[in-house]
């Protein structure tokens, strides 16, 4: 299966009152599979999972899938600190039509690596879609070593992994050891193209919600061999990469979508809407990269 460069980090929108609105979910997921979104990870971090409740992370994923309708892969986050409870979950959700699950290292028991390798090893033998690794010791307070990726990558219902540790050493040690056909995609936006560049296959990212067609510019650049514009799409995103975690994900991505594509900003408690002040260092931003985006492009035309 294919999840292609550029997989996105879905957010859930709420309506003025807190619920899910499935209907503006439906519109988020037609808006990024016509900007350049290849594959979808729903019910992961950016989508606030962890105050969603069960039945509606069930209907996400089950809106979700429907809305794609085979168009490309999706891919559901299932994993937890429990592991029984994660299996029990991915059983639940692969039945919802889903290709795949993402499943997190575990958080807040503080597993050592041989209790992380037994602990996803168990899940992908009870699984029967393939199965994405999630390292983001940022969140789960435990890093997942380039020694366990690359004894899990041997399973053979073990196909992907998000990597957000930011250690650029580490996952060029993934890369090296890990099986052949097991795909490491980025899990921090500014990485996309360094670590494209050294053999990771894209990004699961939170900026394609809206920049998702100069990320796939970006890749298409350096594989044409055209490195020097590959680095100014670079060069013109880290600013941006940088500010959609200015506050908590997914607070900014998410006034993002309302500003240029009128979704809600809607967060749930113990998260709260940007400030005044932070949706005007927010539109500054945005300014300045259209400013930046036009003369890159008037500059490839001519």
């Amino acid at each position: 299966m294919n999840l292609g460069k550029v997989s996105t980090a879905l957010i859930t929108p709420f309506t003025s009152t807190g619920e899910v609105d499935v209907n503006q979910l439906q519109k988020i997921v037609e808006h990024l599979l016509q900007s350049g979104t290849e594959s979808i990870v729903v019910n992961g971090t950016t989508a606030e999972s962890p105050v969603l409740s069960h039945d509606e992370k069930v209907r996400v994923i089950q809106t979700v899938v429907n809305q794609v309708a085979g168009r490309v892969p999706v891919i559901a986050g299932t994993g937890s600190n429990n592991t029984a409870q994660t299996i029990a979950f991915t059983k639940e959700v692969e039945a919802l039509g889903v290709d795949g699950c993402m499943v997190v290292a575990p958080y807040y028991n503080k597993p050592n690596q041989r209790s992380m390798i037994a602990h996803f090893t168990a899940i992908a033998d009870a699984a029967t879609k393939p199965l994405m690794l999630y390292n983001i010791p940022g969140r789960s307070v435990v890093n997942m070593t380039a020694d366990t990726t690359a004894e899990l990558s041997k399973h053979a219902n073990i196909h992907w992994m998000k990597e957000a540790s930011g250690d650029v050493g580490q996952i060029t040690q993934i890369l090296r050891k890990s099986s052949k056909d097991f795909k490491v995609y980025s899990g921090d936006d500014g990485l996309t193209l360094p670590l494209y560049a050294i053999g990771a296959s894209g990004i699961v990212s939170v900026a394609s919600h809206i920049v998702g067609k100069e990320m796939q510019e970006m890749i298409q650049a350096f594989e044409q061999g055209n490195h020097s514009l590959a680095r100014a799409y670079h060069q013109l995103l880290q600013p941006l990469f940088d500010g959609l975690f200015t506050s908590p994900n997914p607070t900014v991505v998410k006034y993002a979508l309302g500003k240029l594509h009128g979704f809600s900003e809607d967060v749930r408690l113990p998260l709260v809407p940007l400030s005044a002040e932070e949706k005007a260092n927010f539109d500054t931003l945005w300014a300045e990269f259209e400013e930046g985006r036009n003369k890159l492009t008037r500059t490839i035309q001519d």
